[in-house]
């Protein structure tokens, strides 16, 4: 019956579609976020974009993931409109790399060394090895390239499976007279372009025909137009990857949409003409899996080195088609590059969190040094400015967690998903340092307003400890933002010295204060000051501390801490003894 061999189809198409899926996504993972940024880094070289667009997609073989990256990229400002196009264009002739693995399975011969080649032969063979790499795996790219073999041995299974659903339909009349119609350049197109919208992937739909071809007769004069109309029904995903997306970003799907219907056009403009004058006979025979591969790949080459000289064009055409504010008047983003596209490539996603939290502490040491500034000399315009850099900062941490909790839900790799889980230890800490600098300029503005001042020993003091804050605030952005160890390690010791320095300060005014020296209303206001200078530094050590045990693989935080003050660590002491020498209040 009819109906048997088309649920076998679906079972096939199904196996061979999940196959895919997991090749690509662990190929992502493997590559551990380095395409993507070296995407990212682009130039305007036009060869650089199309060799690197080759590449990735090759490597990556889904030409539409190739393409939402882009879409992502210049969403977040990361890359120009006019840098993408070269890198479609590569992406285009990169995608067909897939194509020409699956065109294995129609290799024919008796002869062992021809029957090795064989997907039935070594697909087993590879999905024993990569069974047996998951299964042993230590780390994150031995478990990547075995998920890898197992992807591609269901892919090429649910390929076999689809052919073999397929033997039972190369004689039916009605499944005959179906694919006649297709021979129909228009109906063709119009097939291959539903089809592949659907699935959203060229690679798998071609791939689908190449099984097909396998137990069926699918003529050219079939296969061409399909073939073309695949092409074309690939640029649905950057298309609907762009609809959230700025004006340059829906420019960059209408690139890739105008790339390849200009391409089709041509073609089927040419190639059917020349078939109407010359009559091709090569039209009515049979398109094997390598006919279908050979036909993809030269479609997209002649279509690439016809359009690439006319690169500035095509971006002119998709700046008049969509509309919107010139790129200067647009307003920048600097949490553009909090993209949901970016989820899918949890290495890029997470560098981007990395740089806004650094940018984030940064922030956080200008606040801290400007309201340093009024406790020596109160200006109302710089106050103003320390009250905004707080609000900026409560910003970042809302948007940041946000987005860094949306990637932790995402499967990564074990570096990854520390560094997730340090940058969201910092980021609480990085806007409590915010939140007490305010408070300090508050001080200030209330010494100002109530026109008080503090003895000359305790303005002293005072510029003593709120230098060591600031030097250890330094040593935390420091470790975060350049992953430096070393400084990382100078944090505690300092602290501990800040402590002892509140303890000293607080002795000295209790002194002061017995002799009618100071006041308790100056009391309460120094006692507050030395409370937020203290808590700043308790937050450097958390960040600090958090740097360490990430970089040790391990989260003993009161462990490395109680070592640490026991005195067994020699660099510790004197890393001690040298601030407590350079923070010295007699």
């Amino acid at each position: 019956m009819f109906i048997f061999p088309i649920l076998s189809l679906i079972g096939g198409l199904i196996l061979f579609l999940y196959g895919m899926d997991l090749m690509g996504d662990s190929l992502k993972s493997l590559a551990g976020g380095k395409l993507e940024s070296v995407l990212a880094r682009m130039t305007s070289k036009r060869w650089r974009g199309f060799l690197l667009g080759l590449v990735v997609t090759a490597i990556i073989q889904s030409s539409s993931a190739t393409t939402v990256m882009l879409v992502g990229f210049v969403n977040s400002g990361i890359m120009k409109l006019g840098q993408t196009i070269s890198v479609i264009m590569g992406a285009n002739i990169g995608t067909t790399v897939t194509a020409w693995l699956l065109s294995t399975a129609d290799i024919k011969g008796t002869a062992i060394l021809i029957r090795l080649f064989k997907p039935e032969s070594f697909t087993p063979i590879l999905a024993a090895i990569g069974f047996l790499m998951t299964a042993t795996a230590k780390d994150d790219n031995r478990k990547n390239t075995g998920t890898i073999l197992i992807g591609f041995a269901i892919l090429m299974f649910g390929m076999d499976a689809m052919s073999g659903a397929m033997e039972g339909l190369r004689d039916n009349e009605t499944f005959k007279s179906i694919l006649t119609m297709f021979s129909n350049p228009i109906m063709g197109i119009l097939v291959g372009l539903i089809f592949t919208a659907i699935i959203q992937s060229s690679s798998a739909s071609v791939g689908i025909l190449q099984a097909l071809s396998i137990s069926c007769v699918i003529p050219y004069s079939t296969a061409i137009p399909v073939i073309l109309g695949q092409n074309i029904g690939t640029t649905v995903t950057p298309i609907i990857s762009s609809i959230s997306g700025n004006t340059d970003s829906k420019r960059v799907a209408m690139c890739c949409l105008y790339i390849k219907m200009i391409g089709v056009v041509v073609v089927v403009g040419v190639f059917y003409l020349l078939d109407w004058a010359l009559n091709f006979a090569f039209m009515d025979a049979a398109a094997g899996a390598l006919g279908i591969a050979f036909v993809h790949t030269l479609f997209n080459i002649v279509s690439t080195v016809i359009l690439i000289p006319f690169s500035s064009l095509i971006e002119k055409l998709a700046v008049a088609t969509i509309k919107g504010k010139k790129e200067e008047e647009e307003e920048a983003d600097v949490f553009a590059a909090l993209d949901d596209r970016f989820l899918k490539m949890p290495s890029f996603a997470v560098a981007k969190c990395r740089g806004l939290v650094c940018e984030m502490a940064v922030i956080s040491a200008v606040s801290l040094e400007k309201a340093t500034l009024l406790m020596k000399n109160f200006d109302p315009e710089i106050f103003k400015e320390v009250e905004e850099l707080e609000t900026k900062i409560d910003k970042y941490e809302d948007k940041t967690s946000t987005y860094l909790l949306k990637v932790a839900s995402q499967q990564m790799s074990t570096k990854d998903s520390k560094v997730v889980t340090e940058l969201l230890h910092c980021i609480g800490d990085i806007e409590r340092i915010s939140d007490h600098a305010l408070n300090i300029a508050e001080t200030a503005q209330e010494i100002h307003t109530k026109k008080i001042s503090f003895s000359e020993q305790a303005t002293k003091d005072i510029a003593v400890i709120s230098a060591a804050v600031e030097e250890i605030l330094d040593l935390a952005v420091k470790a975060l933002a350049e992953d430096d160890l070393s400084a990382a390690f100078r944090v505690e010791p300092l602290e501990q010295v800040i402590d002892r320095l509140k303890r000293k300060i607080k002795n000295g005014h209790i002194s002061r204060l017995r002799q009618g020296d100071c006041t308790m209303e100056l009391g309460f206001i120094l006692s507050d000051l030395l409370t937020n200078y203290e808590r700043i530094s308790d937050h450097c050590s958390n960040i600090a501390v958090c740097f360490i045990e990430i970089a040790n693989d391990t989260f003993e935080t009161h462990e490395y801490l109680n070592q640490l003050k026991s005195g067994e660590q020699t660099e510790f002491s004197e890393l001690y003894e040298t601030y407590k020498q350079k923070y010295y209040i007699a």
